[in-house]
C-alpha cells in the first residue's frame, strides 16, 4: 500500500488497460486508486493499472479537489468500500471496449455487482473486469432520467452461479459487442458457456473472459 505513498497529492500519468489518464492522485489502497483531473474523480482497481508515473515536469497544472467524496472517515479505502460507498448513487463505469455504462449500483455480491441501466435494465458485471468507475454531478442523472429501482430476483452469490440461473434465456454477453455473444443461453459448465446464436450456430467461450451480461 506504501508504493503510492510518495505520488500521493501529486500529479501522476496513468496507464491501464487499453487507456491512459492524468490527474491528481487524491487517495490509494491496496487494491485502488483515487485520481482526480480537474473535473471527474476516477476510481481505478489496481487490477488494470499497468503504469503509474509522476507528472511533476507538466506545464497543465490541475487544482486539488476541495471536497474528496466517501472522505467522511479516516479508514482506508478498498475496492470493495468505494462500491459500497457509491451503492445507490449515479455513475458511470467502464467495462469494455470505448462503452461506457450508465447507471446504479444496486447490489455487491461476492465476485459481481448488479447495475440497474435506463437502457439495458439489470446487467450483471463480475467486480475483475471493471476499469473505472465515476460518480454523476449531484442533482444530475443518466440521461435527466431518475428511475426508481426495480425489485431484484434472488442473486447468487458467485457470477458463475448467477449465470446458471439464466440457461434457458435469451442472454447478451459483453454489451454485444461480438454478435456470436447473443443468443440462447444452453448451458454453462464450468468456465465454459454455451450459446446458440441467432443464426442457429453453436458458440462455446470462457465464462472467466465474460465481461458483463443482460437478459433482454
Amino acid at each position: 500500500m506504501n508504493h503510492f505513498s510518495h505520488m500521493l497529492n501529486k500529479q501522476i500519468k496513468l496507464k491501464i488497460t487499453g487507456h491512459s489518464f492524468k490527474g491528481i492522485l487524491t487517495d490509494f489502497g491496496n487494491d485502488i486508486l483515487v485520481l482526480f483531473d480537474g473535473q471527474t474523480f476516477f476510481y481505478i482497481p489496481l487490477l488494470h493499472v499497468q503504469k503509474a508515473v509522476l507528472a511533476e515536469e507538466d506545464n497543465q497544472e490541475i487544482k486539488q479537489p476541495a471536497v474528496l467524496p466517501f472522505s467522511e472517515d479516516d479508514a482506508p479505502i478498498s475496492y470493495r468500500s468505494i462500491l459500497t460507498n457509491a451503492k445507490g448513487l449515479y455513475i458511470q463505469i467502464h467495462v469494455l471496449g470505448k462503452k461506457t455504462l450508465h447507471g446504479t449500483i444496486i447490489n455487491i455480491l461476492s465476485d459481481y455487482l448488479v447495475l440497474y441501466s435506463p437502457v439495458y435494465k439489470l446487467i450483471y458485471i463480475p467486480l475483475a473486469h471493471l476499469k473505472w468507475l465515476t460518480l454523476f454531478e449531484q442533482n444530475t442523472s443518466p440521461y435527466s432520467v431518475h428511475s426508481d429501482l426495480p425489485d431484484v430476483p434472488s442473486l447468487s452469490r458467485s457470477f458463475e452461479e448467477q449465470i446458471k440461473k439464466f440457461e434457458g434465456k435469451i442472454a447478451v454477453f459483453d454489451m454485444g459487442e461480438d454478435q456470436d455473444k447473443i443468443g440462447l443461453l444452453k448451458n454453462r459448465k464450468g468456465n465454459l458457456i454455451e450459446l446458440i446464436n441467432a443464426n442457429g450456430e453453436t458458440v462455446y467461450f470462457k465464462l472467466n473472459h465474460v465481461k458483463s451480461v443482460y437478459i433482454p
